[in-house]
């Protein structure tokens, strides 16, 4: 980008700010009208990259304090935020993972599992994408796993299928764990800020494993129409593990192993009450102490993606000064007239919602943006706000239509074999079926879980 594109894309963020702030002037406070001037400034620069994704994240250390929003105490508070501790944890784990090569051995594992059809790779291509996605980054697995699959054939319309296969495999098994994309874990932290009890890491994963799974299928189905029958020859060679990786796999079992402990199973097991954020740190730093010594600071401590944990901060802060405003409040009384559906019309309304809007924002931000909203109105309605919020932030990974959407998205549509047209063909459909699953399932299951 040359100075003067940036200097452009700067120019088009601050006038949406001020559009944003003059149209808002007329119905809230001063201060209100400022919030949300800001906000749209820094969802402009996110979407047009006028500036790096870390700097306009740290933004709202600035212009908070200025237009008298929240104090500079209480936005970098955000920043230190316990949930970004636990993701921390995980961007170490994930750093050896792919260090030690130990996804390729995962990969490896479960594609062999499949036929060598083009119908059994796309199958594969989509579960291999969604596990990984729910430990490591999905930007992370999608890089990692795109390149293998535009090797597997040469014919084009095989290619496309295969690259969306693990773009939406990567969205979809994202949400898998409380850790495995940014929205999970701004849930969490406001959960946490609003004296909320957290869902269990592991309660989290059996209340969403069926939408998983389920969502798993259907993509598998949908881009397996018209390919039925095609043999495609595969070598692959499985590797055998290696010290290094076996010594990582033991952590992760011991990790698995203490939050399974640590989760409670009411009434028979309150369990051992650590902090999830304190469990998941540990582990990533147990990798710089012998006997494991995968890790070395100078060597990967420039691997953790900082930028993205500004960004949870940044989340944070939107949220906190949502509630601290009054705006949070505000938006609810507009949106308390939607609590007089009924409640499955209700929670399909949150999800379309959240779902489509995402389509052409952060989904990070606009969970950031809407989840104080969608409390403040499940407060005073006085319905079930743990599920609504859980919809919302599960609606928000479940975007397929265009590459702005996600960035699992934006990659397979780099890789030169997906046009916008074939993405939001496909990624409209899926839209639909989450939308239809995630009501389903909250309405069926969650429900009876989430009180």
């Amino acid at each position: 980008m040359t100075p003067k594109e940036q200097v452009k894309k700067l120019l088009i963020g601050l006038g949406v700010g001020f559009l944003f702030f003059i149209v808002a002037f007329n119905f809230v406070t001063t201060t209100q009208a400022s919030l949300i001037g800001i906000i749209a400034l820094l969802v402009t620069y996110w979407s047009n990259e006028a500036l790096p994704l870390g700097v306009v994240s740290l933004l709202p250390i600035v212009l908070f304090p200025a237009f008298d929003i929240l104090h500079v105490k209480a936005t970098t508070i955000n920043y230190a935020h316990p949930i970004i501790y636990l993701f921390l944890g995980g961007f170490l784990l994930a750093i050896a993972v792919e260090k030690s090569d130990l996804h390729h051995w995962i990969a490896d594992k479960i594609l062999s599992l499949f036929p060598s059809t083009v119908s059994g790779i796309i199958f594969s291509l989509a579960i291999t994408s969604g596990l990984l996605s729910s430990v490591l980054s999905n930007t992370t697995t999608t890089l990692l796993l795109i390149s293998i699959a535009l090797f597997i054939s040469d014919e084009p319309r095989i290619k496309m299928r295969f690259a969306l296969a693990i773009a939406y495999g990567a969205s979809i098994g994202g949400i898998l764990t409380p850790i495995g994309t940014p929205p999970n874990l701004i849930l969490l932290g406001i959960m946490e800020d609003k004296g909320m009890e957290l869902i269990p890491f592991f309660q989290w994963m059996w209340m969403v494993a069926p939408l998983v799974f389920t969502m798993f299928l259907v993509v598998g189905f949908i881009l397996s129409v018209g390919v039925k029958g095609i043999e495609i020859k595969r070598d692959i060679k499985v590797p055998s593990l290696n010290t290094d990786q076996k010594k990582i796999l033991f952590v992760l079992g011991g990790l698995i192993t203490l939050l399974l402990v640590n989760a409670p199973i009411r009434p028979y097991w309150n369990g051992l009450g650590m902090s999830e954020a304190l469990i998941l740190l540990g582990a990533g730093l147990t990798l710089f102490l012998p006997p494991f010594n995968q890790l070395l600071w100078k060597d990967d401590a420039h691997k953790v993606p900082y930028q993205i944990m500004f960004l949870f901060g940044a989340g944070f802060s939107i949220a906190k000064a949502f509630s601290q405003t009054g705006l949070a409040d505000v938006f609810a009384s507009y949106l308390l007239e939607m609590t007089s559906m009924m409640p499955l019309l209700l929670l399909i309304s949150v999800a379309f919602l959240i779902t489509f809007t995402t389509e052409i924002t952060s989904n990070t931000a606009l969970i950031s943006i809407m989840l104080p909203v969608i409390y403040a109105v499940s407060e005073q309605a006085g319905i079930n706000t743990t599920l609504f919020m859980m919809v919302a932030t599960v609606g928000a990974s479940y975007a397929f239509m265009l590459p702005i959407a996600t960035a699992p998205n934006a990659i397979a549509m780099s890789s030169g074999v997906i046009d916008i047209k074939t993405m939001a063909k496909y990624g409209l459909i899926l839209n639909i079926v989450g939308i239809i699953l995630i009501v389903l399932i909250a309405s069926l299951f969650w429900r009876n879980i989430l009180v």
